[in-house]
């Protein structure tokens, strides 16, 4: 009941001094607000990343060649090496990988960069990366076909002018709602026109919000037209070496164990090669780094954000210590009629505290705001978990515990006879 009548009096001051209240309470606001809302963009985009990394295969495995010299970016401050066709990985190598380690594979993704080209009929067109691949590259990077088939054996085999497109190509190309499977088109790369047949349409997803870049249905923006690897190589004059590739690990396999096994293999055909050695990196491990980064970035910039806490508990024991001189009769009044110094300085500091937490929730419910339209800007909407909100509002009591204490102890100390003389 005793502190109920505190809480009690504590509201009643603060009716009696609606702005003051509310100026007192804008750094508790902004502060509280401010983390909540970082807080929130925060563990949404970390969120989104981390979602777009497991898209293109947690358990994935890149493997490439890197420079000796410790860094695999030119070694130790020396110059970078150009690898010759001597030092790539050969089809040989990672079929003798495959054959040995297939019951711990999923797929085997090749690629090979055929550049960028131009499909055009009549006014219609639409830009395109030409990227070479094999059947493992659609397994291993998640292609969502919509119609038709992936890149094939018998497409490699057979060397065929085969394409897989994406639907905003499909969309450019075939706007009036023709089926492009089966379709012919002419590409224009490299100074040539090739024409590839579609059979295969996949969902284009960008690797970056629409407000970063043009809009996904502008025909200017490249996406990627899948051909077969030995189609690309027949066009680019490419031999059959890889500088890089990927391994799908199945999901049971311990990575960095694995990681190990794929780098003693390759690494046998690389003893005398006195510029280059083989090295991995999965998904797993840049997804952990990435998940960490984050956090820890997330985490600092919330932490200077709440530096403005301090400056909101500042102004609390300001305004507080202006409470107590004002009110100097009133507490040589009510230690007259016998309040002990605990009943006086439990009232100043519960009155701290029920302007802090006040403060807090109204901070809560703008930093929701700002996080939930900050976080839908970014394309990623989100909003705060519950125990960032429970830590929110505690922390602010606690800002009021801390910062209410001084003047409230204050108020306690004050001579009675004092006090009643003070005018």
């Amino acid at each position: 009941m005793y502190l109920l009548e505190n809480i009690q009096l504590a509201l009643e001051g603060l009716r009696a001094n609606k702005m003051r209240s509310l100026l007192t309470m804008l750094g508790i606001i902004i502060g509280i607000s401010a983390v909540i809302g970082i807080v929130t963009v925060g563990n949404s985009m970390t969120d989104a990343v981390t979602s777009e990394m497991q898209n293109m295969g947690a358990t994935n495995i890149q493997t490439f060649i890197q420079q000796r010299g410790g860094d695999g970016m030119g070694g130790w401050g020396g110059p970078v090496a150009t690898p010759q066709e001597s030092d790539l990985i050969t089809d040989e190598m990672i079929e003798q990988f495959y054959n040995i380690h297939n019951r711990y594979i999923t797929a085997i993704a090749l690629s090979n960069g055929a550049g960028n080209g131009r499909a055009e009929d009549g006014r219609l067109f639409a830009n395109v990366s030409v990227t070479g691949v094999n059947p493992g590259y659609g397994i291993a990077n998640n292609v969502d076909l919509f119609s038709g088939r992936f890149i094939t054996d018998g497409d490699l085999l057979s060397r065929r002018y085969t394409a897989v497109v994406s639907h905003r190509f499909a969309e450019n190309m075939f706007p009036f709602g023709q089926d492009p499977l089966g379709q012919e088109i002419r590409v224009s790369m490299a100074g040539n026109i090739e024409t590839f047949v579609i059979v295969g349409v996949y969902e284009y997803v960008p690797l970056v919000p629409p407000m970063f870049g043009p809009g996904l249905d502008n025909p200017n923006v490249r996406t990627d037209m899948y051909i077969p690897i030995t189609t690309s190589r027949m066009l680019t004059g490419g031999g059959a070496g890889h500088q890089t590739f990927m391994v799908m690990a199945n999901p049971n396999v311990d990575f960095n164990e694995f990681s190990a096994d794929i780098r003693r293999f390759f690494n046998v055909f690389y003893n005398n090669n006195p510029r280059f050695s083989v090295g991995t990196l999965s998904m797993d491990t840049i997804l952990s780094a990435t998940e960490q980064i984050m956090g820890t970035l997330a985490v600092a910039v919330a932490v200077i954000a709440g530096i403005s806490l301090i400056v909101g508990g500042v102004g609390v024991m300001n305004i507080m210590l202006v409470s107590v001189t004002e009110r100097t009769r009133e507490i040589g009044t009510r230690k007259a009629l016998g309040a002990r110094n605990s009943s006086i300085r439990v009232q100043f500091v519960v009155e701290a505290i029920i302007i802090c937490v006040i403060g807090g929730l109204l901070g809560v419910a703008l930093g929701v705001a700002m996080g939930y339209v900050g976080s839908t800007l970014l394309g990623f909407p989100g909003f705060p978990t519950f125990d960032i909100i429970i830590i929110a509002v505690v922390f602010s009591m606690m800002i009021g515990l801390f910062f209410g204490y001084y003047p409230a102890n204050k108020a306690a100390q004050l001579d009675p006879i004092e006090a009643l003389r003070y005018e």
